[in-house]
């Protein structure tokens, strides 16, 4: 997923549900799922240029704020460090920003690594 609050909603609705499908929530639902996309540590960590950052609307900042009264972020502390950061920052990004990097960075190098490193929370 994009390293933006919207990123983690889609998170949420894969872990719960969504409110839409509540009735048949229970076959819908993965609650054991990791976040293995585009952190916000990952824009220092893998020196995303600053040019592919890109800063968050008000509108991003309130729904990460609102994010973090979320149950699935706060019993997940490793997610909510990463909003923290997201929020504080003020800084988003797209996974695709990665292909700054070059055209087959992402399935050559990002994500071999983060496998490799058993980097997802």
């Amino acid at each position: 997923v994009d390293s933006d609050p919207y990123g983690l909603k889609i998170l949420s609705v894969y872990m719960s549900g969504s409110k839409n499908m509540s009735y048949d929530s229970g076959s819908l639902t993965t609650p054991n799922i990791q976040w293995l996309g585009l952190r916000p540590s990952d824009l220092n960590r893998y020196n995303l240029p600053d040019q592919c950052r890109l800063d968050m609307t008000e509108n991003d900042i309130k729904t990460g704020k609102e994010l973090m009264k979320e149950d699935f972020i706060q019993k997940n502390p490793k997610w909510m460090k990463e909003l923290q950061i997201m929020v504080q920052t003020k800084k988003k990004a797209e996974i695709q920003a990665l292909s700054s990097f070059g055209f087959q960075y992402i399935t050559e190098e990002y994500l071999p690594r983060k496998l490799r490193e058993g980097d997802w929370i």
